[in-house]
């Protein structure tokens, strides 16, 4: 015994067993929980079932709807352009847009409108000037290429708080490019445009 202030201690007996052999098994456990005792991380859903959705197929069905709720106005128009979502843009994008240093999307003009292959067919119209930074979008091996609108995904997830926020924020951002392509304001196509409010 080891006093200490002049009382002996008791040290509590128990078996101590080193060797293997002696070891009593447990059988394995599952972890319900990590170890630190939040639970566990990340989506409850198994990636191979249909209800699991990334943030990219999230927000690509964000553009389908913006492009959904153009479509009973503008479905010969719309009929025409392509819509692209890329996650950032490219190094060399210009940096004075309406929206910030960073760009929200980009749109790539085909032919006018006054042509035959223009949106939707339609008869003379203005066309969207073409920025001398790009590229001509004529291919001889397959022809025009229809106007494009490339929509980034980072930094509209960046500015947004939510996902309403996001689809509200995707919606104006298509209806201010599909404008530029008809030439006309963006209230114009949506009554519903927020604009930059």
């Amino acid at each position: 015994m080891v006093q200490y202030d002049g009382r002996p201690s008791r040290i509590p007996s128990g078996a101590v067993q080193t060797a293997d052999d002696g070891r009593p098994q447990r059988p394995a456990r599952i972890r319900r929980r990590d170890r630190h005792g939040r639970g566990l991380r990340g989506v409850l859903v198994p990636p191979d079932v249909p209800l699991h959705r990334t943030r990219a197929e999230r927000f690509d069905d964000l553009v389908l709807q913006a492009v959904a709720r153009l479509e009973p106005q503008w479905e010969a128009h719309l009929s025409g352009i392509e819509f692209a979502v890329e996650e950032i843009p490219p190094a060399d994008a210009p940096v004075n847009g309406p929206h910030g240093p960073v760009p929200l999307s980009r749109l790539e003009p085909g032919p006018s409108q006054g042509e035959p292959g223009g949106p939707g067919g339609q008869g003379p119209g203005p066309a969207v000037p073409v920025p001398p930074d790009t590229p001509d979008t004529a291919d001889d091996e397959d022809g025009p290429q229809p106007p494009r609108i490339v929509v980034y995904r980072r930094p509209l997830m960046a500015r947004a708080d939510g996902e309403d926020e996001l689809g509200e924020l995707v919606f104006d951002v298509v209806v201010e490019e599909f404008a530029r392509i008809l030439g006309i304001d963006p209230a114009d196509v949506d009554p519903g445009y927020a604009g930059g409010e």
